[in-house]
């Protein structure tokens, strides 16, 4: 018995069956298309903050329909930069540390954070724990889409897309704390 045609015969079936094609459904496919509104009810992140030291960005959004939200989503850009150091592997470096997100909010896309479904009339808080690593000043960005694919919009007063930007300095100067000799706690001031 040869075995070199049933091999090649039963990789060729396992890859055809594994590629994704023919009756496969689309990633977005249950996404709705449409509009959804959605007010920013409250956005702050500190303006003035120091190195190393560690501060909330606090973005809560509420459903202004009368139909659920199918997943509440936030994007942030801001929180890295590019280094033009010729020779690195990698050019992103942080200015910020994100050092918690949103809870139940991670995704697979790079800098979004998703909620889930948001019913009418209710809110949700996005909130970051970080830390600046990079002095200087700096814009952070942030929008608010009705789901992850694209088809559910998220639509501001006015028609306008619900989005913002936070101006930043970060100081140098890192913050100034020392040990309790008596707890050992460390004491910012």
């Amino acid at each position: 018995m040869r075995r070199g045609p049933w091999i090649a015969l039963c990789v060729s079936a396992l890859a055809a069956a594994g590629c994704g094609g023919g009756g496969s459904a689309r990633q977005d496919a249950d996404e709705p298309k449409g509009d959804w509104g959605i007010q920013v009810v409250e956005a702050e992140f500190a303006k003035q903050q120091r190195l190393a030291e560690r501060t909330t960005m606090r973005i809560r959004v509420r459903n202004t329909e009368d139909r659920a939200v199918p997943n509440v989503a936030v994007t942030v850009e801001g929180l890295a930069r590019r280094s033009e150091q010729a020779g690195l592997a990698d050019g992103g470096r942080p200015t910020w540390i994100v050092d918690d997100g949103p809870r139940g909010g991670t995704t697979a896309y790079t800098n979004t954070w998703a909620l889930g479904r948001l019913a009418p009339g209710q809110s949700k808080t996005f909130e970051w724990q970080l830390t600046p690593v990079k002095a200087g000043d700096f814009k952070v960005n942030y929008r608010v889409a009705a789901g992850l694919d694209g088809k559910a919009r998220a639509v501001a007063v006015g028609g306008k897309r619900p989005e913002g930007v936070f101006d930043v300095e970060v100081s140098d100067e890192p913050a100034q704390s020392r040990v309790d000799p008596d707890s050992g706690d460390i004491i910012r001031g």
